[in-house]
């Protein structure tokens, strides 16, 4: 059980860092299907036995409409776990790729992929959604931000979506990639092969290589360059 302490143990300080959690708060857990977000919904789960605040977490999976799509672990995986399981059926995919045609497709099925899960979780009476980002997704994040919009940003660590009247939060953000892909592997996760055509042929793929290369010949890069994101509190990240 030592990956499932120190998993608790980065996701606890996140949400004591950034009080992502308050008493009665209903959480839909945005479930891909990937590691990450299977690693966050089951440490939610198992926190929720001992956080001296009491909430509950729905998990919710937007099914892109790509043929082939099985739910079916997760599903399992859930009813193990003690938590709701809602799959979102959507044309997404038809969408992008057949009427869209988008030669760029990653931004448009994003928004749609947001706009999907927030209206779930308004539908399950869930008054915040908690995503599965990452250490390393926070800090390539930033250094896409820099290198191709010229802007010093980031995701949020909690934020409000008022015309939603949803909080979004991200409490794996002190874990980083390797620390949730040991965990799933210790923890056997049901994770499921994206189905997306454009899978890993993505900018965030290719600044997630150059990190590695980068981070090989200067070791510690990443956790500098996320003390430089808190030290300059971008978009609401701070010092603790």
């Amino acid at each position: 059980m030592s990956e499932m302490r120190r998993l608790l143990s980065f996701v606890r300080r996140a949400v004591d860092d950034y009080n992502m959690i308050e008493d009665g708060d209903r959480i839909a857990v945005g479930v891909s299907g990937g590691k990450d977000s299977l690693t966050l919904l089951e440490v939610l789960a198992e926190m929720r036995r001992f956080y001296p605040k009491t909430y509950d977490i729905v998990a919710i999976t937007v099914d892109m409409g790509f043929d082939g799509a099985d739910y079916s672990e997760i599903e399992e995986f859930c009813r193990r776990i003690n938590v709701k399981y809602v799959i979102q059926r959507t044309d997404i995919a038809k969408i992008v790729f057949d009427v869209r045609k988008e030669a760029n497709p990653c931004s448009l099925c994003a928004k749609l992929r947001r706009g999907s899960l927030h209206s779930a979780a308004q539908a399950e009476n869930c008054n915040k959604v908690a995503l599965g980002h990452h250490f390393d997704d926070a800090v390539e994040t930033f250094m896409m931000n820099m290198f191709f919009e010229g802007r010093l940003g980031c995701f949020s660590p909690k934020s409000y979506l008022s015309n939603r009247k949803l909080g979004l939060i991200r409490p794996l953000l002190y874990a980083t990639e390797k620390d949730v892909q040991y965990f799933t592997n210790k923890r056997k996760l049901p994770v499921t092969a994206s189905l997306c055509p454009e899978d890993r042929a993505t900018e965030r793929e290719n600044m997630k290589q150059l990190l590695s290369k980068l981070e090989k010949e200067n070791k510690g890069l990443r956790h500098r360059i996320f003390h430089a994101m808190c030290k300059a509190e971008i978009d609401g990240f701070k010092l603790k």
